[in-house]
């Protein structure tokens, strides 16, 4: 009765999935492109991956769990971005931990989106999810601003690290929802870095075509 009146739906088309189905519609499965895998260019990462390209049904789908309450789908994200990071082999790490909101947009949305993913990863590979970063001013909004250097100023000393300890001298794993110019998780990492940590990779749900511009995060 629970799927008659709540059906289960594609997390990126909304389409009604089927008893078969988990997660995505088959046509979703089979045909939204992957991103490659890549060499690192984002500054202070040693490496990073993401499993969809930003667009299409992956942009909409991401965009409705973020601003549009869908709370519960951060599960299905999470599961999906620990079975890529399985096949990725991005599991050699010691920390798990994610990029927070502010304090301002957390209590406007109600819920940190890339949190929730995190807590599904961690169910997932059996890894703790720690908090290592807050982020202590409010940020314009980074698809609001159109150039690569707007975007590492307006992200500059955003984060601080609150225990360093948790971080010192480890491989750490962070995580976030969308990756276009790499500047947030530059800035992280920077900051994960500078307190000690040994090496810090970052995984996404998404990431842009470098090759073409989009308005995105």
């Amino acid at each position: 009765m629970l799927n008659l009146i709540y059906p289960r739906k594609c997390l990126l088309c909304e389409k009604i999935l089927t008893k078969q189905e988990l997660d995505l519609c088959h046509s979703c499965r089979e045909d939204t492109e992957s991103f490659p895998e890549v060499k690192n260019t984002l500054s202070f990462v040693a490496g990073w991956t993401a499993m969809w390209y930003y667009k299409g049904n992956v942009r909409n789908g991401i965009l409705r769990y973020k601003f549009y309450g869908k709370r519960n789908r951060g599960t299905n994200f999470g599961r999906l971005l620990a079975m890529h990071l399985l096949q990725r082999k991005y599991t050699d790490f010691d920390v798990l931990t994610w990029v927070p909101l502010s304090a301002a947009k957390f209590k406007k949305r109600g819920y940190d989106q890339v949190e929730q993913i995190g807590k599904a990863v961690s169910r997932e590979l059996g890894q703790p999810l720690t908090p290592t970063l807050k982020k202590v001013r409010d940020t314009s909004t980074q698809s609001t601003l159109e150039t690569l250097d707007a975007r590492r100023a307006n992200v500059l000393g955003a984060y601080v690290v609150t225990d360093p300890e948790a971080v010192k001298d480890k491989r750490v794993l962070l995580l976030d929802d969308v990756i276009t110019t790499g500047s947030t998780a530059s800035e992280c990492a920077k900051t994960l870095l500078f307190s000690g940590a040994k090496e810090v990779y970052c995984a996404a749900l998404a990431a842009i075509n470098p090759d073409k511009k989009h308005n995105n995060r």
